[in-house]
């Protein structure tokens, strides 16, 4: 690997809104990662950044060497680093005309990126086959799409998931939560399992973004309405009422704890911490939640009607549209999304593959467990899968922020669930509005 992880001292957001809002005055196109030409002697050497730990680096580096084995003409400046400050990053070599001519991105920021020209638009490659998404699920496809342009290609598939800890439960002669349970079926099973087995029985989600926004699906409402907030004052009272009722029933754990649990460190969700018999995660955190505990967990979808809930993208590829050759690029995330051996090298490390096939030949070849129950059990709950959302808009990295802020002051009883909606609602009209 040729860089290090490396950690930014600067408080992310005021990097970001000091480096990106400078974007729009530099020309992007211009200066070292412009242009289409391969160098004189025909070689071509593309820039790929990306995040996530050493595993992934490993399995990384192992696919695009491949692709050189297959193309010995392209190699690689290859550079990743720890989640923390990539970013920062990222933004920093894009406001100085020096961004990646591949990089690796979350719906966080996609449209951030996309809506200021930083990212390549993929669908005229698409239309041409050049880039073959005919084996991608047709939702998580779309959830890439920004503005009616492909901006991102999917890297790996994820979804929500409800996880629980099947041992005590079953130990207490409970019933296990199911897929399609209500919203207040849930809380009142959640009571009912906290009495008999001494342990919580749920987190409580109101400070957890993709728990409102599936509960807002269910109302027939959005999260967001292209650049505009889906969602009314009403709206964030009713979802904390829901859940300042769930606590006064003694159905999640107290507060000092609820606050562990809104950590996102995987290793901190309180199913594996023994803090309540249920966490709100993503999908393909199972594995990693299940090394943690010695208790046997399991899986089902988010309260209410499982078909709101829809194939996320774990993260995404994008290519920079001032990239060294743009042909190349396309071909290098359209090799790791389809070439069977590049499939098998990189497995579910970014969720489960994208190309359906290869999905099926990886669960069918792999000796590893935690690889193969991921894909078990994404598979699973697509089954329910309605249509996806439009990528959130810029501003939403906030927003989130925002509503752990709001949810917080109710769940430590500082704010009514009423003051705590205005308060969200405001902060994120503002982000929105940015």
């Amino acid at each position: 690997m040729t860089a290090p992880r490396s950690h930014s001292p600067l408080p992310r957001r005021r990097l970001l809104r000091g480096l990106i809002a400078g974007m729009l005055a530099l020309p992007l196109a211009l200066g070292g990662c412009g242009g289409d030409d391969a160098g004189d002697d025909g070689k071509v050497e593309l820039s790929f950044f990306w995040w996530g730990g050493e595993a992934r680096a490993q399995l990384t580096e192992q696919a695009l060497a491949l692709y050189t084995q297959k193309h010995p003409e392209v190699t690689f400046k290859k550079t990743w680093q720890a989640n923390q400050g990539y970013f920062d990053k990222l933004a920093t070599l894009t406001a100085g005309d020096d961004a990646p001519d591949i990089f690796q991105i979350d719906d966080n920021f996609l449209a951030e990126y996309a809506t200021r020209n930083v990212t390549l638009d993929l669908t005229p490659y698409q239309s041409s086959g050049k880039l073959d998404t005919s084996k991608f699920p047709e939702g998580l496809l779309k959830y890439g799409v920004v503005d009616g342009k492909l901006a991102g290609l999917a890297s790996g598939e994820n979804t929500q998931g409800l996880v629980f800890n099947k041992t005590k439960l079953e130990t207490a002669k409970q019933e296990l939560p199911k897929t399609g349970m209500s919203w207040e079926d849930f809380i009142a099973w959640a009571k009912t399992a906290g009495a008999a087995t001494g342990v919580p029985g749920t987190m409580d989600p109101s400070a957890d973004y993709k728990a409102f926004w599936v509960w807002l699906r269910q109302q027939g409402k959005e999260m967001y309405n292209g650049n505009q907030l889906g969602f009314t004052v009403q709206d964030v009272q009713a979802w904390f009422e829901l859940w300042k009722g769930a606590r006064d029933a003694k159905a999640t754990p107290t507060a000092d704890v609820i606050h562990e649990g809104n950590a996102t460190d995987v290793t901190k969700q309180l199913v594996v911490t023994n803090k309540a018999l249920t966490s709100w995660v993503w999908a393909n955190q199972m594995p990693e939640l299940q090394k943690n505990t010695k208790d046997e967990l399991g899986v089902v979808a988010y309260p209410g009607d499982a078909s709101k809930q829809w194939p996320r993208a774990s993260m995404y590829y994008s290519v920079f549209r001032g990239a060294k050759d743009k042909d190349v690029a396309v071909d290098v995330i359209n090799f790791l999304s389809n070439d069977p051996e590049a499939g098998k090298i990189l497995g579910t490390d970014r969720g489960l593959p994208p190309n359906t096939d290869i999905r099926t030949s990886v669960s069918a070849e792999t000796d590893n467990a935690s690889m193969k129950q991921t894909i078990d059990v994404i598979a699973e709950l697509s089954k329910n899968y309605g249509p996806a959302p439009s990528v959130p808009p810029k501003g939403h990295s906030t927003i989130r922020e925002e509503l752990k802020k709001a949810a917080e002051e109710t769940q430590y009883d500082r704010a009514t669930p009423a003051q705590a909606a205005q308060q969200f609602f405001a902060a994120s009209q503002a982000a929105i509005s940015r």
